[in-house]
């Protein structure tokens, strides 16, 4: 079976030849495991059984000073966040739509890498990724504290700047289904330690039509509605397959118990990642990663589940840590019988 294959019998439910990955690492992390392979080529190296397409974060361009522009406007602040940034200046000052220019869905730099990646990894699961897909694109437009404030104070502007962002969205969906992929992804952070950030019932009302509008359109298109949110957000899991989502990430073992999660959902929704980021990469032993790496190995064998860190690997996080899942995942038996290309 070629990697696309194993990655597509877990996303069934059904049981893999082994337990398929896909990992994350920010800047530092990725400089440290560089650093340790010498020449070798990282990407090809971690065997990832996912090629991200399009962009998690977003495409942005130097303006100076450890400030980056985004292609909607938004300035980053990256002094301290080197992989993405804090929002520092935002284009929507006032609860009013009028005036919102989003970018060109046909702007090359949405597809421009999509047949390269996929001929330099063709046996891999092809995933297309829309980073702050929906309700985190309209809080960096519009600053998160005045959002949230929003959704009470003035409702209706909320419903047109989310209405207008799923829009441009869908557009995206439509041209990047023109290729041959398996997924699109979305980033999209509703969640905190303990529950969601604004709560069920606006959620609800708010996000739900246009995550309806959004999903839709990929299932549509025949593909797979994979989906990224931090924080404890299970309460959704159930509204979540009602909307057609197949694949749940980052799967965060500090807020949700993955123990009894994956089992339930087994074949109704698939689970991406699991490793804990916040105590056990950072502060455990490499045995503790090992024990950790190997329960949740053991836990995805019957289906329903890729392997990964819960959120990117962080530059805290010790090198031989990082090797010890990694070490974990490439000694898996399915993959010492040959048995993947």
């Amino acid at each position: 079976m070629t990697k696309r294959e194993v990655l597509r019998t877990a996303l069934r439910g059904a049981p893999p030849p082994y337990v398929p990955w896909s990992c994350g690492f920010t800047v530092e992390a990725w400089e440290k495991l560089t650093a340790h392979f010498g020449g070798d080529d990282l990407e090809c190296r971690l065997g990832n059984h996912m090629v991200e397409l399009g962009s998690g974060i977003g495409y942005f361009e130097p303006v100076g000073n450890d400030r980056y522009r985004d292609i909607f406007g938004v300035i980053w602040n990256r002094s301290v966040d080197k992989d993405i940034g804090i929002v520092e200046e935002y284009p929507l000052r006032e609860a009013r739509i009028t005036g919102l220019t989003l970018p060109d869905p046909d702007d090359p730099r949405f597809t421009a890498e999509i047949s390269a990646r996929i001929a330099r990894f063709p046996n891999r699961f092809r995933v297309y990724s829309i980073g702050f897909s929906l309700y985190e694109r309209a809080w960096t437009l519009r600053g998160i504290e005045n959002l949230l404030t929003d959704f009470l104070d003035h409702p209706r502007f909320v419903r047109d700047l989310l209405r207008a962002i799923a829009d441009f969205n869908i557009a995206l969906i439509q041209r990047a289904a023109a290729y041959d992929i398996d997924a699109i992804h979305f980033g999209d952070d509703w969640g905190q330690q303990h529950g969601l950030q604004m709560g069920y019932p606006i959620w609800r009302e708010f996000l739900y039509p246009e995550l309806q509008r959004m999903y839709g359109a990929v299932r549509e298109a025949g593909l797979t509605v994979s989906i990224h949110s931090c924080g404890a957000v299970d309460e959704l899991f159930e509204d979540l397959i009602a909307l057609g989502v197949q694949c749940f990430n980052p799967f965060q073992p500090e807020v949700m118990d993955v123990w009894s999660l994956l089992p339930r959902y087994r074949g109704r929704l698939a689970f991406h990642g699991g490793l804990s980021t916040q105590k056990t990469l950072p502060f455990g032993t490499p045995d503790e990663v090992r024990e950790e790496t190997q329960r949740l190995l053991a836990l995805g064998r019957k289906g329903g589940y890729i392997f990964a860190p819960a959120h990117a690997v962080e530059g805290d996080v010790p090198l031989d840590n990082m090797l010890a899942f990694l070490d974990e995942l490439w000694n898996q038996p399915g993959l010492r019988e040959g048995k993947y290309v």
